[in-house]
């Protein structure tokens, strides 16, 4: 009997050592394959992996998708990537291998593959951008993944893929993680992904626990960021692939770096004139920004009363449709602020909302807010077609919980708010 003992509690142990022991090494395979657009989404489109350190050199594989087996080498176009090494304190080095795909046609499917020598990925397929304007689409937006994020987010994000698997791209509002510069958190947040990153491209904007001090207690950005990430360099200097923006069909999406705004005076003052700008000349019917730190909070104590003065008139003055924010581990949403919404309403749509598992409560009183929910995983799903606009966000049980319409009845007007969707 007790040997037996000693045996259930040798296999607990070794079983729970497995599972803490989780490490997502590199090899010499591709892994991490994730889309982004570093360039027109109609004729680009970029792809980043990561194998160790004994790959120096790699490459990538392109051919418009016939459905034939035949796809290899000479159909396929093979591009040389540029290689970065990765390297930490607390991880081994990797290598990082980037390759931005060009001379595409527009709306067409294309099937890819990344790797070296032996070692090749599966072929993956995406899609690229229409060159019509008018053309129908939808995208996936996502509040904090940030804990538990192999365990408990890994399910949202695929719920939201199961929902809406033709989605042209996917918008990570910020704290995709919880500790800065840790590789196994990273690793956790790419297997959740799976191959839905090898297929959808990302549009990431960093939170919070993206960042770190260094030994110069400087604020400094996950180095992961750049490596795994190959995005737009239209952002102000000192802040590119943090701070971007990226035209889709008529919608012009735009990424900033609230971290760095509300812990950095220069950075504020950089950003907003930056941002004016691209409004400014902003030839898209839709504009949507993206960022982490809601400029209106659901929680006590977080009033980012500096970042709202500065950058809340320039979302009116411009006509900014919807905010795509994070960071406050609860949903809300609402319009028309501070005093809420009844009726049609022109102006921007705030909306705050959570993927994984973290939450907080609702500790204001909730003026703004006209839905909002607390203790609950999310994604949204943003669909739309010419002057039309359809937001839903689904539990991560996939059943409905908010929906709302907006109608654009003029390129220089925010699009009014026409009830809930039907």
């Amino acid at each position: 009997m007790l040997n037996k003992l000693k045996l259930v509690f040798v296999v607990l142990v070794l079983g729970s050592k497995f599972t803490i022991a989780q490490d997502f090494k590199a090899s010499a395979y591709p892994d991490r394959i994730i889309l982004t657009w570093a360039e027109d989404p109609t004729t680009t489109q970029s792809v980043t992996w990561r194998t160790d350190s004994t790959v120096s050199e790699a490459y990538a594989q392109v051919v418009k998708e016939e459905s034939a087996p035949k796809i290899e080498k000479p159909l396929a176009k093979e591009y040389t990537a540029i290689t970065t090494q990765l390297k930490g304190a607390n991880y081994e080095k990797s290598n990082y291998h980037s390759v931005t795909f060009t001379g595409l046609a527009p709306n067409e499917i294309y099937t890819y593959r990344v790797g070296s020598g032996e070692n090749w990925s599966e072929w993956f397929q995406f899609k690229t951008a229409p060159a019509n304007e008018g053309e129908t689409f939808s995208f996936i937006y996502l509040g904090d993944a940030q804990n538990d994020i192999k365990s408990k987010w890994s399910r949202v994000i695929r719920k939201a893929f199961a929902t809406e698997g033709e989605a042209r791209f996917i918008v990570h509002a910020g704290d995709l993680i919880n500790r800065s510069n840790n590789d196994k958190e990273w690793g956790e947040w790419h297997y959740g992904g799976g191959f839905i990153n090898g297929m959808i491209p990302s549009i990431p904007s960093s939170g919070n626990h993206e960042y770190f001090r260094d030994e110069n207690k400087v604020l400094t950005l996950d180095p992961h960021w750049e490596a795994q990430y190959t995005l737009p360099k239209n952002g102000p200097e000192g802040l590119k692939e943090s701070v971007y923006y990226i035209d889709y069909a008529n919608l012009r999406m735009i990424s900033l770096n609230s971290q760095m705004i509300v812990l950095d005076s220069n950075s504020i003052k950089i950003q907003a004139t930056w941002l004016e700008e691209v409004l400014k000349n902003n030839p898209k019917k839709w504009t949507m920004v993206t960022y982490h730190h809601p400029i209106y909070s659901t929680a006590k104590g977080r009033d980012n009363k500096e970042f709202r003065d500065l950058f809340k008139p320039l979302f009116d003055k411009y006509h900014v449709d919807i905010l795509l924010q994070g960071h406050d581990h609860t949903y809300s949403r609402g319009q028309n602020l501070p005093i809420g919404v009844s009726g049609k309403v022109g102006g921007p749509m705030y909306v705050v909302s959570v993927a994984g598992p973290k939450m907080y409560k609702i500790d204001v009183e909730p003026r703004w807010m006209d839905v909002f929910k607390e203790d609950t995983q999310l994604f949204q799903v943003i669909s739309i077609k010419g002057d039309d606009l359809s937001f839903t966000a689904y539990k991560a049980s996939g059943e409905i919980f908010d929906s709302f319409k907006l109608k654009k009845t003029a390129k220089n007007k925010a699009a009014e708010f026409i009830g809930v969707r039907k």
